[in-house]
């Protein structure tokens, strides 16, 4: 039995390795609130945060929308006075989207970085094609965000903008959404406690 144990824990001890491997990387620029460029192994690349969608800042054909700035400087500013960044690369997404950019968990001095934009309501927890690593936190981070009014989630701030109408309806659909999913996790609780009980 004691053998089979070591040969598990062997087996299982590499794939433990690989998932929570971070390499640090030097900020080249910072583009906007969820890419920017890094020099990682002498090379440059550019990065998409993986799982979050910050607004647009105005470039090319795109217009800038509500708190595009907002979440471009706060991104920066984290990223430019960072003393180590790192790169985390999740197993359950794709290496590089359709553009070419690396996708990548982003850490400055050992905090999420996508985690602390979400909690200033500057980004909306989003493009999840598979079970990811950190997933759970941000939505949490971002429920937060949305009942504490905070960034894009704010009524105060929104209404100086054009699309407040189109950011309102984004915010009750996310709340909306969050709300039932609340719900449902604590029917699925209150059902494990009344299974523990009968």
């Amino acid at each position: 039995m004691k053998k089979y144990l070591i040969i598990l824990i062997i087996l299982l001890l590499p794939l433990n390795c690989y998932a929570s491997e971070k390499k640090e990387v030097i900020l080249k620029s910072c583009i906007d609130g969820d890419t920017a460029n890094f020099i990682m192994n002498k090379k440059e690349i550019k990065v998409r945060f993986l799982a979050i969608d910050t607004p647009e800042v105005k470039h090319n054909n795109i217009d800038e929308e509500p708190y595009g700035i907002e979440a471009k400087n706060f991104t920066c500013r984290k990223l430019k006075n960072a003393k180590k960044i790192e790169l985390e690369f999740d197993n359950n997404s794709d290496k590089k989207d359709r553009y070419d950019r690396y996708l990548a968990w982003v850490f400055v001095n050992d905090k999420l970085l996508q985690n602390e934009i979400v909690k200033n309501g500057l980004a909306e927890v989003t493009y999840l094609y598979g079970d990811y690593k950190y997933t759970d936190i941000l939505k949490e981070s971002q429920t937060k965000a949305i009942l504490n009014k905070k960034g894009m989630y704010s009524n105060e701030d929104i209404s100086k903008y054009s699309t407040t109408k189109e950011l309102k309806e984004r915010i009750k659909n996310i709340t909306n959404k969050y709300i039932k999913k609340i719900k449902k996790d604590i029917i699925k609780y209150l059902n494990e406690i009344l299974k523990e009980i009968i």
